[in-house]
């Protein structure tokens, strides 16, 4: 496995693993690769530092982010949006379709709801002029 410090045409930096350098090769050339943050596939390789150990000085590995903590700017954005989301609006599950409508019609309060719908109950409803969008994240699953 191998670690690449990779850049897009926009300037955004992020990093992902490969199996070895020719398999980023083979992924590169096929469109494979993109950045993180834009999705551009205008993606090289950025500068980096090499890791080099020597006998004398021990080594202390850097800290690792834990995995509940966001890792990059993008991540906490999404965190504080789902925290927002959450907070500020009903979820009504699988009913947003039936919900949201009920709600455009008037015939339910008008608030602010999240959920989950099919795409073509998300098309129908765009497709009516009930105004919709979607979220970059699902609903946290909570076992008893």
């Amino acid at each position: 496995m191998i670690q690449y410090t990779l850049k897009c045409a926009n300037d955004h930096r992020f990093d992902s693993w490969f199996q070895s350098g020719s398999a980023f090769d083979k992924l590169h050339v096929a469109g494979m690769v993109t950045c993180s943050i834009c999705g551009s596939d205008d993606v090289s390789k950025a500068m980096m530092a090499p890791r080099v150990s020597t006998a004398d000085a021990p080594q202390t590995p850097p800290a690792k982010p834990k995995l509940s903590e966001p890792a990059n700017p993008a991540e906490q954005a999404l965190s504080d949006l789902r925290k927002y989301v959450e907070k500020n609006s009903d979820y009504v599950g699988k009913d947003f379709a039936t919900e949201a409508r009920a709600i455009h019609s008037g015939d339910a309060p008008q608030r602010p709801i999240w959920g989950e719908t099919r795409g073509d109950e998300a098309k129908k409803l765009i497709e009516d002029g009930v105004p919709i969008a979607p979220l970059p994240f699902t609903p946290t699953r909570k076992s008893n």
